[in-house]
């Protein structure tokens, strides 16, 4: 009866939101006195010890090539895990692979389904309700789930990950998936080369927009980065214009964050934008025109040149970071 949780390796490390919905499913595993086993394929023996340090009390260890890459086998070894370990509530990430998984897997399992979740279920009196974001994060939500199965896909970076002295028992799995054949066919597969954290799981962000007037201005929003160790973020009209990568691009149409900090430079804040990065724990604007937007969402901001402020405030966080060591 574990809380089963599907986790993710990219680029030989665990995923840091493999890792918080371990610490989102052990929580809910105390709540209805169980434990958790967690789903990962092809681990390396450091990857198993920090899933267990998540909270996961057993580890699956499944051996299939492609699998986060194959929706239809991936939803088939979950299907078969949730059956062998009598799983009753089912954790994915929010992000590509767990909005392409659970929702497929929900249908299949006739199982409610909350993408998206933002807090932790309550679970007394035998209800179980979830809390999630509505109306591109204006309000919230609360939904109960009541049927016998439970999937949930939690928002990245809504806790913080936790790691302790467990230990899980690993052992391996092999589903039955010789006739999982995916319908799409990968033809090419290209990577973000690029260096620093994903964005989805960043909690520093150094964003700008048009107000930079264009690509060659760049060079000071990445300094500014690389001083606070935050991933640069572009919005979408950027992209569209070839200043910066469309993997940098936030907002609805983009890749919704939820950092620690996110710092907009140049941006008006349209409501596609704010859509994406309205769940930042702290929000820094730096516009030239006191009217914009995105000054009603900020929780701090700054009225002037970003050509005249930014290099100074890199030159602060300098200075900060000197009289720290």
């Amino acid at each position: 009866m574990s809380v089963l949780v599907y986790t993710e390796i990219n680029k030989g490390r665990v995923k840091k939101s493999s890792l918080e919905i371990v610490n989102y499913a052990a929580k809910i595993a105390a709540d209805l006195g169980t434990t958790v086993t967690a789903i990962v394929n092809k681990p390396a023996p450091g990857q198993l010890e920090e899933i267990g340090k998540a909270g996961a009390g057993k580890i699956l260890n499944v051996n299939y090539e492609g699998l986060d890459s194959n929706s239809v086998a991936a939803t088939e070894a979950v299907m078969q895990a949730a059956k062998a370990e009598q799983s009753k509530v089912i954790v994915f990430a929010f992000d590509l692979v767990g909005k392409e998984i659970a929702p497929r897997l929900a249908a299949k399992l006739k199982a409610g389904l909350v993408a998206g979740a933002t807090g932790y279920p309550e679970v007394a009196g035998g209800k179980f309700r979830v809390k999630k974001n509505v109306f591109s994060g204006k309000a919230s939500a609360v939904y109960e789930i009541k049927s016998d199965v439970k999937v949930i896909s939690l928002l990245p970076n809504s806790f913080p990950v936790k790691l302790g002295e467990n230990k899980a028992v690993t052992e391996n799995f092999s589903p039955e998936l010789s006739h999982a054949r995916s319908k799409v066919t990968i033809k090419e597969t290209k990577e973000n080369t690029g260096a620093g954290i994903p964005l989805p799981e960043a909690e520093l962000v150094v964003s700008a927009g048009r107000g930079l007037k264009g690509p060659e201005n760049w060079k000071m929003v990445e300094e500014l980065a690389a001083t606070l160790g935050a991933t640069t973020a572009c919005s979408r009209p950027v992209a569209d214009m070839h200043w910066r990568p469309h993997h940098e691009h936030v907002g609805q149409t983009g890749i919704a964050i939820r950092p620690n900090l996110y710092i907009a430079i140049g941006i008006s804040g349209a409501i596609q934008h704010l859509a994406g990065v309205n769940g930042s724990k702290t929000i820094v604007v730096i516009n030239n025109d006191k009217e914009a937007p995105f000054f009603k969402s900020a929780d701090y901001g700054i009225v002037g040149d970003a050509f005249s402020i930014v290099p100074k405030l890199t030159e602060a966080v300098k200075k900060f970071k000197a009289g720290q060591n």
